[in-house]
């Protein structure tokens, strides 16, 4: 049974802010604020906002949490741990969604997909009590069959592609590494549909590689953050997130391609 969500060509942009909060926190105080870039955000074009709450904090803050919540007039994708600690915060603030990703405190950024192989009765537990309080519940995994087979027996709603080693690939202008993980992406983003799940994908993703992603019909969402706050130091968010829209919608509207074109 394919995910009714990939009946539609239009192609969702969730725009992350985490690093936003890792200016501000970088020298205390409360500027910039992520609530602001949220809002900037969507006057852009994002169709949804994603943060991530860190078991150390290091960038938003349970306050951002709250002010998102009350203040945000589009989804809100709260990006957490599988821990206890972690599902009452999300309990407490009912999100749109909750993607559940894997978090190691030393790591700078999410390494790779959530181990939703062994991750048992534990994330299960997790998965239905956000389900039953009426949150939609994303798995961020890699691009392998029986991850996606895992997250569907799991009772996900969503599957997240990592998406990080086809950027890294494309960053080393290793041209069959592109390819070899294009394909892998694709064919996963097929299977998960055909499960049932709705598909996002995101990790690394920049001007230069978001288009092959963004033609695969069935993935309905891209979730992008740390490459849009970047190049917003050089020529605003607003500008930024445009241009990322723009390039979506192009990549979505062109007719499918071999994959050597792409």
């Amino acid at each position: 049974m394919s995910s009714p969500y990939a009946t539609s060509n239009f192609l969702r942009l969730g725009v992350n802010i985490d690093h936003v909060a890792t200016i501000r926190n970088a020298r205390g105080g409360r500027h910039p604020d992520p609530l602001r870039a949220a809002h900037l955000a969507v006057e852009a074009g994002a169709d949804g906002i994603t943060a991530h709450l860190r078991e150390d904090r290091r960038h938003i803050s349970d306050g951002d949490i709250a002010r998102l919540k009350a203040e945000l007039t589009r989804p809100l994708n709260l990006e957490m741990a599988a821990t206890d600690e972690m599902l009452a915060i999300a309990l407490r603030h009912v999100p749109n969604a909750c993607c559940l990703v894997p978090e190691r405190r030393e790591e700078r950024t999410t390494e790779g997909g959530l181990d939703v192989i062994r991750g048992g009765e534990q994330l299960k537990k997790i998965v239905h009590t956000l389900k039953d309080a009426g949150i939609r519940v994303s798995l961020f995994i890699e691009a392998d069959a029986r991850a996606i087979e895992a997250s569907a027996h799991l009772g996900a709603d969503i599957v997240e592609l990592h998406t990080g080693q086809y950027c890294e690939r494309a960053l080393e202008d290793d041209a069959k590494g592109v390819a070899k993980e294009v394909e892998r992406l694709r064919q996963a983003a097929q299977l998960a549909d055909e499960l049932g799940l709705e598909v996002h994908a995101g990790h690394g993703l920049t001007y230069n590689t978001v288009a092959p992603v963004a033609r695969m019909p069935q993935i309905v969402e891209l979730n992008i953050g740390h490459f849009l706050i970047g190049e917003a130091i050089f020529g605003g968010l607003h500008s930024a997130i445009r241009h990322m829209r723009t390039l979506m919608d192009q990549a979505r509207a062109e007719p499918k391609r071999p994959l050597a074109a792409q």
